[in-house]
């Protein structure tokens, strides 16, 4: 059985609905409209995002973790309807001042303490995160994408766009993997909305083409086993701004896809919780069925599908 076919039946056997619905749309011509009824299911009544959408953790109260992982899903399904309720209940969310501290959202919040969750989301209230732009930068460019141009909300987000561009370019070391990625989400949402005066783009976007030549894995042998950062964390199509300097390590990735796929069309995931036993073997099968979509969009991008 080839690795689409072996990847479907997983997906098909395992996957919950929500992932369901993004495989249809991206594989077998299913509907955005499906996958938005399934994301809604997520989404509190103060407009965030809970009960595990980002899973490994079971918080049911909203979070910014969870609430950018909506806008995830979002970006891949390239909806962009700003009038629609999920897209107005997180500008509600972002408007309410929840889990912000005027300068950032925060990265984990205390309730995560209170439901099953992987030991990073665990906080407390004195050690939630003040100073890091994950998930901060990436909504910073939601609201600019989707906020009424006239509101206090988009203000907020143009002070915020502004502190974390200079924050980065006056940073002398790079940042890990998932807040660059924040920053790449944050570069592409003023792209599509051809937002140049805010912050300087091209400077961002030489900084950002450093910085994922940088933290992308050059040694491969510890790809099998190890945590490590792969050319798709960053970017999953040939056309992106970032493939040609990252050509031959996008091509092994893709080989090494194929290579390391299970026979049950699934690929390991290279974490575990301390935790939770009984939880984390659900969440890792939800981190499969997650994985195997983006291993097969990477493959869909790169041509080799």
């Amino acid at each position: 059985m080839k690795t689409y076919e072996k990847a479907r039946a997983f997906i098909y056997r395992n996957a919950r609905p929500l992932d369901l619905a993004r495989w249809q749309y991206h594989f077998e011509n299913g509907s955005q409209k499906a996958v938005l009824a399934a994301l809604s299911y997520y989404q509190n009544e103060d407009g965030g995002f809970g009960y595990a959408l980002e899973a490994d953790s079971w918080n049911p109260n909203s979070a910014p973790i969870q609430t950018w992982a909506a806008t995830e899903i979002l970006q891949e399904i390239n909806f962009t309807k700003s009038d629609h309720p999920i897209i107005q209940g997180i500008l509600q969310y972002l408007t309410s001042g929840q889990d912000f501290n005027g300068h950032f959202w925060y990265n984990t919040v205390e309730s995560n303490n209170h439901y099953p969750h992987a030991p990073w989301w665990h906080t407390e209230s004195i050690s939630t995160s003040h100073n890091n732009y994950n998930p901060t930068a990436c909504l910073a460019g939601f609201i600019l994408r989707f906020a009424d141009k006239d509101s206090e909300l988009y203000e907020l987000g143009i002070r915020i766009a502004k502190e974390a561009f200079h924050t980065y370019l006056s940073q002398d070391l790079f940042g890990d993997m998932h807040t660059a990625g924040c920053y790449i989400r944050l570069l592409q949402y003023l792209e599509e909305t051809n937002i140049t005066t805010v912050i300087d783009l091209e400077a961002l976007r030489e900084r950002l083409n450093m910085q994922v030549q940088h933290n992308i894995t050059a040694n491969t042998d510890e790809w099998a086993s190890g945590y490590i950062c792969k050319p798709s964390q960053f970017f999953n199509d040939c056309d992106s701004f970032f493939y040609p300097h990252n050509k031959v390590m996008a091509d092994f990735e893709c080989d090494f896809i194929i290579q390391k796929q299970l026979d049950d069309g699934s690929w390991n995931i290279p974490w575990s919780w301390d935790n939770y036993p009984e939880e984390w073997a659900i969440s890792k099968n939800w981190w499969k069925s997650n994985g195997v979509i983006l291993n097969m969009l990477f493959l869909k991008g790169m041509r080799k599908l």
